[in-house]
This record gives structure tokens, sequence and C-alpha cells, in this order.
């Protein structure tokens, strides 16, 4: 098994159970105790878990959002095979509002080098972007970070996206469902998604299985926003379903 393999088994079982001791984690894994250990020591550095003696608790509150560390290694497969159907919609020459989350990120990685104008909405996204080939032309709004995150938000987001026009924005979410429409876990973010959504001409919403079906609270926009879903195989079937009878272009990988 592989340290980032493990690292998802372990980050899943601390947030699934709760709390989880050094040895139920070693007979998880197949791994000694000492590496365990070494393990939580480096998912507890990184926000995931907290350290406790003996093992492990989870950091979430029920409906807070899980950490931008934590979701990097949940369907990573799925989020790589979206980024690339994402990818593959985008036609060189385009302007594209990229915006903030481990799915995305997936994306930036991909659009890197390619003959487009990108504009990331995320500290990651353009730390990867930022020594981009110059046929890669990078737009760098204005913005706060969210601690943790990296999700650009505020009223300099807000003015930088209000400044242009696009003409496809990629967008993560929290939850998405055909009857509430998309959802995200912080207002600030909520408004820099809506504000996406009115300065783009067309919206690519990019979410792995697990956000189908799901409400957060804050509401970002009805469903209808969304013209094209880029998602996986794991997908409620009723949700895709209802998107592709609402006119949604659909596509799973």
């Amino acid at each position: 098994m592989s340290t980032a393999e493990r690292h998802r088994l372990i980050a899943q079982a601390v947030q699934e159970e709760g709390t989880v001791t050094v040895g139920e984690l070693a007979a998880l894994t197949g791994a000694s105790e000492m590496t365990v250990r070494r393990d939580l020591d480096h998912l507890a550095a990184q926000g995931v878990l907290e350290r406790m003696r003996g093992g492990a608790r989870t950091l979430l509150l029920r409906g807070d959002e899980p950490p931008f560390a934590l979701r990097a290694h949940e369907a990573v497969d799925a989020k790589r095979r979206i980024a690339a159907e994402v990818a593959s919609l985008v036609a060189d020459g385009e302007t594209v509002l990229l915006d903030s989350g481990t799915t995305c990120l997936e994306v930036a990685r991909l659009l890197r080098g390619r003959q487009l104008t990108v504009m990331p909405l995320s500290l990651q996204a353009l730390n990867v972007l930022a020594d981009a080939p110059e046929q890669t032309a990078l737009l760098v709004p204005g913005g706060r970070p969210r601690a943790t995150e990296g999700a650009l938000t505020g009223p300099l987001t807000l003015a930088s996206l209000a400044a242009l026009r696009f003409d496809t924005a990629v967008l993560g979410c929290c939850g998405l469902t055909a009857a509430d429409g998309m959802t995200a876990y912080d207002l600030d973010e909520a408004a820099v998604k809506k504000a996406a959504v009115s300065s783009s001409r067309r919206v690519v919403a990019a979410a792995d299985g697990s956000k189908l079906g799901r409400t957060a609270h804050a509401h970002v926009g009805p469903a209808g926003l969304v013209d094209v879903l880029v998602t996986d195989t794991t997908a409620p079937a009723e949700e895709t379903a209802a998107f592709e009878n609402a006119g949604t272009t659909l596509r799973i990988v």
C-alpha cells in the first residue's frame, strides 16, 4: 500500500468513526504502529485530524466542511477523470474562470500549457499555473484567501469578476441537487460562485458523485444555472436523470 493510499484510509477512518486508536489503524492498513504514528503526525500537521494519546480524533462537527487537506485524499481517481473530461470541453483560445476546490485543482494541472486565458480562484491553482508556459495567460484576481482552504473571497474578488467576462466558468460545489440547486458551506464563497455565473457564458460543474444529492446551507443558485455537469459513476442515478431531463448536458466518467 502506498503512503498516499494509507493516508487516505486513515483520514477516512477517523472521519467516519470520530476516534480511532493506533492499533486499529495499524490493523486497517497493515502498517506498523510506528508508521501509523508518523502518518498521524503528518495528517495532524495538515489539519486533517487531531492527535490524541494512543490515536486520533476528527476535527469536524456535524455539518462542517471537511478541510482541503482531507478532501484532497478523497475520490482522487474520480476527480482526475472528471478533470480530464472538463479539460476536453475547453477549446483553445477560451477565457476560463476556474473555481477553488480539489477537483478544480486537478483541472488547473491539465490546463497548464494550453493556449488559454485562465483566472483561478484559489491559491493552490494559482501556484500550479504561476510558472505555466507563456501560451497560458494567467489572470490574478484580488481577494482574501480563506484560512486552510486558499479560496479567494471578499469584495476584491467580486470586483475582479464583475470587471471581466469569461467563455467558461468551471465550478466546484459542496452540494448539488436538482431540487435545491448548487450550494456551498461558506456564504462568502457562495457569493463568489454567484458572481462567477453572472460573468460567464457557460457554466461547467465539476462534482464527484458524493456531492450530488447533498445540500449545504449557502445557496448559490438553481440547478438550471449548470450548462454541463461532469460527474462520475457513483453519482445517484435519480439526480443525474433529473439534471438530464431538465436540459443539462451530462457527462459521466
